[in-house]
């Protein structure tokens, strides 16, 4: 799904006007339809979320502008199907667009609903507790922070006891950038036809809460043809990318796979990358691990094959590299300086694809000189933190965003910048957000699971991209299902190698 800015969903709209062709005031109305169908559970898979149980009504404030005519339509609407309905205008001397004044109009009558215009001065009206205060005050077409008024309008909302729906976006919020004034704390929010960006960052989510994209029928040509940078990864690209197991194969056409990892105390790290690369699907795996991991190793990975180091406690040493399909490094592994050593040396002879996490990702921080050395194409899976560490620190999300794209273009390298909806850059800009995945999978030895995977998958003959996509997609749906049995609180990393049958197997439908 693609991700587009304000001004290209406006595009959108007038794209729509013009080729269905449909008037600015009945795409209006499509859009209130497909808000109180998903509010009320009318073509709803699920009839009764959680929040449509058991409201007393619905205290909608509108501004004056279109996503104020959304809300005085979706009042209009919900009086249709029975439900109590509060109208607040606020009225604070802004001028009134042509579709809000139309829906004004379309109102039955100012006791059905109740139509409150609030003037600047007025006392806030305080709908009851048992109310869905719905915001639909300003729309994606924000150009500068609330203020005045509308200011002390969004404060007092976000002070009610009420728990709080935004159509749209939530007022106050851009969609393409920091928002510096004030912006509704939504539970939840109601976006048209495609996400906006701001959802998927972690500064905006006390604000954007839990959201879903409704579907209005803005016209398929311009999605298909419009550019954008930025997508939402769904399940449909997720099964288009699963490559068929041939009826004939056999492990050795489904790569040998070798991964670099642990130490003494860190062995943990190499088993669970390696329980993930044999999930994957690689045919071979060869984990190359300090002599005090062999035993541990063997025992609880014994379809793995063990590549002894040297060194008792550390890595130091590099195996003969001809025989594999892809490389992951970097689990458990230290920084101590033989080990650094030995990551300049793979550095530079590895000829297949490759996997950089942790310590590797450390490493290479410390040694920004290396960079010259970073196969194109390698996959790098850093946390914010070790993001940080490599490419600098960002005054925002939206900085920290542009700063990973540029990084993957300069140094032709995929990144995966964890966290809820991971931010998957590839070398030409593209960036794929991430849509599975819980905050139960924040916990130790989550990331050893992830580069294991995505190792097993390079190994199998998977690009960079596909890999990096299908990888993350997989990894936090194995958590949602592990979740969805354990609870989010009692979920450990092994947990989520243990349901990765069960994403494959959902996927590959």
């Amino acid at each position: 799904m693609k991700i587009f800015t304000a001004e290209q969903i406006r595009a959108w709209d007038a794209f729509t006007i013009a080729q269905e062709p449909i008037a600015s005031i009945e795409l209006m109305e499509r859009a209130a339809d497909a808000l109180v169908n998903a509010e009320c559970g009318v073509r709803s898979a699920e009839s009764s979320p959680p929040h449509r149980e058991g409201w007393g009504g619905y205290s909608i404030w509108a501004g004056t502008g279109n996503n104020g005519g959304d809300g005085v339509a979706m009042a209009r609407f919900l009086r249709m199907m029975q439900q109590e309905v509060q109208l607040v205008i606020c009225d604070f001397g802004t001028a009134h667009t042509a579709d809000f004044a139309e829906q004004i109009k379309r109102l039955p009558g100012y006791d059905n609903p109740e139509v409150i215009w609030l003037k600047p001065g007025d006392p806030w009206p305080v709908p009851p507790a048992d109310w869905l205060v719905v915001d639909a005050l300003f729309g994606s077409g924000l150009n500068r922070a609330p203020e005045g008024e509308w200011a002390r309008a969004i404060i007092f909302l976000n002070q009610l006891p009420n728990l709080r729906l935004s159509i749209d976006i939530p007022s106050g919020m851009f969609a393409d950038k920091s928002s510096p004034g004030p912006c509704i704390r939504a539970d939840y929010t109601y976006t048209f036809q495609a996400p906006k960006l701001a959802f998927l960052l972690p500064e905006n989510a006390e604000f954007a809460g839990q959201w879903e994209v409704l579907d209005i029928g803005l016209h398929p040509e311009y999605e298909a043809f419009t550019y954008t940078p930025n997508h939402y990864v769904q399940p449909e690209l997720i099964r288009e990318m699963l490559y068929k197991r041939p009826k004939f194969g056999h492990k050795g056409i489904f790569g040998h796979a070798l991964l670099i990892a642990g130490s003494r105390g860190k062995s943990g790290a190499a088993v669970l990358a390696a329980r993930a690369t044999l999930r994957a699907g690689a045919g071979l795996l060869s984990v190359h691990a300090p002599q005090c991991s062999e035993f541990i190793l063997q025992t609880a990975v014994p379809e793995a094959m063990y590549s002894p180091d040297e060194h008792a406690e550390i890595w130091t040493q590099i195996p003969e590299l001809n025989r594999y399909q892809a490389i992951g490094v970097g689990c458990g592994i230290g920084t101590a300086h033989e080990t650094a050593a030995a990551l300049r040396r793979l550095l530079e002879q590895v000829a297949c694809p490759l996997v950089l996490d942790a310590d590797a990702l450390n490493l290479l921080a410390q040694n920004p000189a290396w960079w010259d050395l970073v196969p194109p194409g390698a996959i790098l899976t850093p946390h914010p933190k070790e993001f940080e560490r490599l490419f600098g620190a960002s005054e925002n999300d939206f900085e920290r965003l542009e700063r990973l794209r540029r990084a993957a273009e300069a140094h032709q390298v995929c990144i995966v910048l964890k966290g809820a909806h991971s931010a998957c850059a590839t070398p030409s800009g593209t960036v794929f957000f991430n849509s599975s995945g819980n905050p139960g999978m924040a916990t130790a030895g989550s990331g050893d699971v992830l580069t294991g995977l995505l190792t097993g998958l390079l190994a199998q003959g998977y690009s960079p991209e596909e890999a990096m996509v299908l990888g993350v997609y997989l990894h936090g749906r194995a958590g949602d299902l592990a979740a969805a049995e354990q609870g989010m609180s009692a979920l450990i990393a092994g947990d989520i190698v243990d349901f990765l049958g069960k994403a494959f197997l959902e996927v590959d439908k």
